[in-house]
């Protein structure tokens, strides 16, 4: 009887050790996946604004109102793309969220860089939000949207919020919200940056 509850015992230990690896794999694949089309489009998106750029100084023709111009890549619309150089990341941004798309990009989750309130989600992937925690105060976070503008910002703090607070996320305190999923889903770290300098 020992014997039999100990071979039961080693099969389920296998069996999860296995399931274990599997998501294990299945998430690596994911993450590659996304930084391979974050990668892909990054160029596209960069050329389209260098090409079609309305010069900072020159305001004619540039919405400081109402919701962000995007360009359309591969189906896809997005507002501009962010640089944090401590990580050596720089990503497109799109328009808007959706679960299909995380896996492809940083998505805007809500607000505008117009009225200093805007939030970025991403997942956890390692070329994408994954390194957030790793942030310090006072590094640099940089948006550059589809106009050519560029805003420079400073981070302010790095908090945990629970996945309901979704007041805390979006209160508008501070001028651009990064956050992603913990491992695990269970709380959200969140990166809360100021404009380094204020105005366009």
């Amino acid at each position: 009887m020992r014997r039999k509850i100990g071979i039961t015992c080693m099969i389920l230990g296998a069996a999860l050790v296995l399931g274990a690896l599997s998501i294990f794999l299945y998430n690596q694949h994911e993450a590659s996946e996304a930084e391979k089309a974050a990668s892909d489009i990054l160029p596209k998106l960069q050329d389209e604004i260098d090409s079609d750029k309305i010069s900072p100084t020159d305001d004619e023709g540039i919405n400081y109102s109402g919701d962000m111009p995007t360009i359309e890549i591969d189906g896809y619309e997005y507002i501009g793309y962010l640089s944090i150089p401590s990580l050596g990341l720089e990503l497109p941004v799109m328009s808007d969220w959706s679960y299909p798309q995380l896996r492809i990009a940083p998505c805007r989750y809500s607000g505008s860089i117009w009225s200093d309130d805007m939030v970025l989600m991403a997942h956890n992937y390692a070329r994408h939000f994954g390194q957030l925690s790793r942030l310090s105060i006072g590094a640099e976070v940089i948006f550059k949207d589809v106009n050519g503008i560029t805003i420079r910002y400073e981070v302010v703090a790095i908090d945990t919020l629970n996945p309901t607070a979704v007041e805390d996320m979006t209160s508008g305190e501070y001028d651009l919200t990064l956050f992603t999923c913990t491992y695990g889903g269970k709380s959200r770290v969140t990166v809360r940056c100021d404009r380094a300098e204020k105005g366009l």
